[in-house]
């Protein structure tokens, strides 16, 4: 396989799913207009500029990262919400689990959360970050269900020069034993606006920048409700910010359940502390608020 399969945000959901389950990986060419790369670039951008490079080979000595990005703008919901994306992700790790309460037999479907988020720019000289896999995290086997569908959007060009992310199609159907190879990677090339999304199970890693133009792209992951978060979201993100998106992407910070039974407040759904109010006696979220 010389290249990833392409689609078009216009594609049917079901082609993409089936291509991610059999592949593990697909790019949408149109994923992000250039009204949404702009308004990131203005919220996100100064944060990058001043920060500086990561002081461990594995983060790379010659890449800068932010983080908290929910946090940083209210530029996510067209991004998060993509139905590529988000639709894929449901639609992969959102399956019924049967399960036996008493004598009653019911099933169980978990939901999904945001996991991490990060803006990764490479510049020049940084080496080839060591294939991975991300639900490595969960210290999950392989292979299994998926716990993780991930996206990089692309806020500038990648290139096999510049270090566009390295995928290995097919990796997450691979046992554990089974070592990768950078041989068999591919890098991911795409023009800004694009997006790569990758299962959890998938062997990738930022590519070598041989070229004097940073490489930038910024990751979502959305893992199972079941799971914790990669990043602390309820750390990294203040309430205020929280309230500033909508109710879907609420949930998805966090603010959920996850059946049957992960994640309550005083036994209740934890959005209660979004609206202001919970169980008698119970701190209001702005009482939290001010605690914090």
């Amino acid at each position: 396989m010389t290249d990833l399969i392409r689609f078009t945000s216009g594609a049917h959901l079901d082609e993409v799913v089936e291509v991610l389950e059999r592949d593990g990986a697909v790019v949408v060419e149109d994923f992000a207009d250039r009204a949404v790369l702009d308004g990131l670039w203005t919220d996100l951008g100064p944060a990058l500029d001043a920060s500086a490079y990561c002081d461990s080979w594995y983060d790379g000595r010659r890449t800068r990262r932010v983080s908290s990005l929910f946090n940083r703008t209210r530029r996510l919901t067209p991004v998060v919400t993509h139905d590529l994306f988000l639709g894929a992700a449901r639609a992969i790790m959102q399956k019924p689990l049967p399960m036996w309460i008493g004598r009653s037999r019911q099933e169980m479907v978990p939901n999904i959360q945001i996991s991490t988020t990060q803006l990764v720019q490479l510049h020049y000289g940084q080496g080839r970050q060591p294939l991975h896999r991300d639900d490595a995290l969960h210290l999950r086997r392989h292979p299994g269900p998926t716990s993780r569908v991930q996206l990089m959007l692309a806020m500038s060009a990648f290139t096999a020069e510049n270090g566009g992310t390295m995928i290995i199609p097919g990796s997450h159907h691979w046992d554990d034993e089974r070592a990768p190879d950078v041989s068999e990677a591919i890098p991911t090339v795409m023009p800004p606006g694009s997006g790569v999304i990758w299962l959890g199970g998938v062997y990738h890693g930022g590519g070598k920048n041989t070229t004097h133009e940073p490489r930038t792209g910024l990751t979502i992951a959305l893992d199972l409700g079941n799971l914790r978060q990669e990043e602390n979201q309820y750390l990294a993100v203040s309430k205020e910010q929280v309230l500033a998106y909508p109710m879907e992407v609420r949930r998805l910070l966090g603010y959920d359940r996850c059946p049957p039974g992960v994640g309550w407040y005083e036994q209740q759904d934890p959005y209660v502390v979004l609206e202001g109010g919970g169980p008698e006696g119970t701190p209001s979220a702005g009482d939290l608020a001010d605690a914090m």
